[in-house]
């Protein structure tokens, strides 16, 4: 059974996300959706929010697919639920440099683990978390870029 670990900080989970998601649970027989904090970044969203946001939109979608909050390094979380792949979805070049440079770390770190990278829907390559946030902080519509459940969850924790 190939178990699968697609993390990031998910603040908000955007389509681009949902879709490497739904396109890696149909590739892995099981996929952990690993929702880490990043101390570089200031969340919008608090983990358990994104939690319940993640497991609210994944609800349904086809494959073997958990939803966990995560500390520490990827490898290490990887081996502490059996996954020996690293999923990661790619942008652009930018993305792979800096992607490109992880998996190597991290295969260093845990020769076991590998990364798999997915390329995002050519439709969905500019939206970005960050970007998402400062749209919707600015009174933008986000709903191209997040799903409808997610952008009520914005405008609710913005005030809007």
């Amino acid at each position: 059974m190939k178990t699968a670990v697609y993390s990031g900080t998910f603040d908000p989970p955007t389509l681009g996300h949902l879709d490497i998601i739904a396109r890696a649970g149909k590739v892995f027989d099981r996929l952990i959706v690993g929702i880490f904090s990043n101390s570089a970044k200031s969340p919008l969203f608090t983990r358990d929010e994104r939690l319940a946001m993640l497991r609210r939109e994944t609800a349904g979608y086809d494959g073997d697919i958990e939803v966990q909050a995560c500390d520490g390094l990827i490898v290490d979380f990887c081996s502490g639920v059996g996954a020996t792949i690293i999923v990661r979805g790619l942008r652009n070049a930018t993305d792979m440099d800096y992607e490109g440079q992880m998996a190597g770390m991290n295969h260093m770190l845990d020769d076991r683990i590998d990364t798999v990278f997915l390329l995002a829907d050519p439709a969905l390559q500019p939206i970005a978390s960050s970007l998402v946030k400062d749209v919707a902080r600015s009174g933008g519509d986000i709903s191209r870029f997040v799903s409808a459940g997610v952008a009520a969850d914005v405008a609710a924790k913005l005030g809007a």
